[in-house]
């Protein structure tokens, strides 16, 4: 485990002292705050919704958001209670707002990453746009010092599996020709709702 802590303090000060610049600043800034909550994906899943033709699209997206914000803020975060580095290298200048929450694995990662595969199993083209704007909003969170590479790349992986996994399920509840409402109540809430509806 030390030559990983060793490994993710070399890359991260390598970035710092070779890559931040006053020109690349806002559009760290920008990509970073649009992943902020998983915000850009959720609005993206909401708007394909509205669309019958992309409607499961957006259903897998936003599983696929669901399941990263459950296993990553839910459970792994806790879990590995990881200090950022933002705490733990106070003397480093921060360009936003110090985060309250642990460090692994990436949340901004996990959740675009989780997206991105969702949309890629689905379309290719759309698929790779996406990932692109994932892989922007990943490296932000290193270029901005509050996060570890591995934080990081554990979002990339995690993220992939759960917009795969996202996709399976969207892919299965679709495919069931007989699922209708009916199916996902049970029949004791039914038959009660009929009886109320015949006494009116």
């Amino acid at each position: 485990m030390e030559w990983i802590v060793t490994l993710d303090q070399t890359i991260l000060f390598w970035i710092q002292n070779h890559l931040v610049s006053s020109v690349l600043n806002p559009y760290m800034i920008f990509l970073s705050a649009i992943g902020n909550s998983g915000i850009i994906w959720i609005v993206l899943g909401i708007a394909l919704l509205a669309v019958k033709k992309y409607r499961w699209l957006g259903v897998t997206v936003l599983l696929a958001l669901v399941m990263s914000l459950v296993l990553g803020n839910g459970i792994l975060k806790p879990l590995a209670a990881r200090l950022r580095p933002c705490t733990v290298f106070p003397w480093m200048p921060l360009l936003i707002s110090l985060p309250t929450d642990y460090s692994f694995p990436s949340g901004h990662t996990f959740a675009s990453f989780a997206a991105a595969a969702a949309i890629f199993c689905r379309s290719r083209k759309l698929g790779a746009t996406a990932f692109l704007l994932a892989t922007g909003i990943g490296f932000s969170r290193l270029y901005l010092f509050v996060h570890y590479p591995s934080d990081v790349l554990a979002g990339v992986l995690l993220g992939t599996l759960s917009g795969v996994a996202a996709h399976r399920l969207s892919s299965h509840l679709s495919t069931v020709r007989s699922w209708h409402w009916q199916q996902v109540l049970p029949k004791s809430v039914i038959v009660v709702r009929k009886d109320e509806f015949n006494k009116q």
